[in-house]
């Protein structure tokens, strides 16, 4: 049985890719490294946390004797790294963390996984591999034509983005300098199962839901590349298994969308799913509020890469996707009342409910 440890395994698509491994590879064992912080929610992996291939570890990857220690104890066959602080507002109001963890916490967990890799007998040592999971915010803003690929220069604009492209230069470092073998991935805005409510998604269709207003910043017209979680987490499974060591893929959905064009049409599909008693249209609770500082105005990923090298596209079209995001936010009201109630937390603080 193969071991892999997860960092931030109970976050939105690392306990996407948790589920996904565990349902599609039935000789791999899985270590789930998160801190808990607000973002992570073990009632997201409730429905395997009795699986014998399953291991939860509470501790942070800045950590260096905790991870040194689940290094010796499970002595895995590879990393898959997704744990770090996410977004972007919560950045600008407070970057400190976003430092600590996303750039501090990647270079404590690559020198641990070097000193490991080092002492490995050969054949494990040749087929051990470090993937760590990036996003196409390191990339900074496109204009209305082009796209990103593996080889655009970094420009991010947020303390968020500037963190992740430190990261990812810290993991490509490791690699060229200790030979370490690391891949990198760069993702687009990921949508789906168990997505913390604070992002769009989830927030619109939590706020329509309890007739609050529909915030949009700016014009909404802001255009992001939409990528639904489960083919994200499959796309990764690739990268782990057949990606080439040293590389990087982009990983996109070919979903361009604005902000609005999102917005208003989670509020189609609610009048369809959840028509309001007096007839009106949840785009009636939309909103526009004063723009994000530096807000990038464009994502799009060119996934032509991954897509050759190694086979995958995205099973989803956004229609399809989205779709199954809103059946399963309204088939699963309960897990949303615990994140809203801040229930959810009793495990990180400690308590009792």
């Amino acid at each position: 049985m193969k071991t892999i440890i997860v960092t931030g395994g109970a976050g939105f698509i690392g306990s996407n890719f948790v589920h996904t491994v565990l349902e599609a590879q039935k000789d791999v064992q899985v270590i789930n490294l998160d801190k808990l912080t607000y973002a992570g929610n073990l009632d997201s992996l409730k429905d395997i946390e009795d699986d014998s291939r399953y291991t939860f570890v509470k501790g942070d990857i800045c950590d260096s004797s905790l991870v040194e220690d689940l290094f010796g104890k499970y002595e895995p066959d590879a990393i898959v790294h997704f744990a770090a602080e996410s977004h972007v507002d919560r950045s600008i109001d407070g970057p400190a963390e976003f430092i600590r963890t996303n750039i501090n916490g990647t270079f404590n967990l690559l020198e641990n996984t070097r000193k490991y890799w080092l002492k490995l007998e050969r054949a494990k040592k040749d087929s051990f591999r470090f993937v760590h999971i990036s996003t196409d915010e390191v990339y900074g803003s496109l204009g209305s034509t082009g796209y990103f690929t593996e080889e655009t220069a970094y420009a991010p604009n947020s303390p968020y983005s500037a963190s992740k492209a430190s990261a990812d230069l810290l993991v490509r470092s490791y690699y060229h300098t200790y030979g370490l073998p690391t891949i990198i991935t760069n993702c687009s805005n990921n949508y789906g199962p168990y997505h913390f409510p604070e992002k769009l998604i989830p927030l619109i269709l939590l706020n329509a839901l309890e007739g609050k207003d529909l915030p949009i910043y700016g014009n909404g017209l802001n255009v992001r590349d939409w990528l639904y979680v489960k083919d994200h987490c499959e796309a990764i499974w690739q990268v782990l298994t057949q990606g080439k060591i040293g590389e990087k893929y982009n990983i996109g959905g070919h979903n361009e969308k604005t902000n609005l064009c999102i917005v208003e049409t989670l509020c189609d599909i609610l009048d369809g799913r959840v028509p309001k008693e007096n007839g009106k249209s949840y785009r009636e609770q939309i909103v526009f509020v004063k723009d994000r500082p530096g807000h990038d105005l464009r994502y799009a990923i060119d996934a032509s890469k991954i897509e050759k090298e190694l086979g995958w596209v995205p099973k989803e079209t956004f229609d399809t996707g989205i779709v199954r995001t809103v059946d399963w936010y309204l088939e699963n009201r309960d897990w949303c009342n615990r994140v809203l109630d801040g229930s959810y937390q009793c495990e990180r603080l400690g308590l009792v409910e």
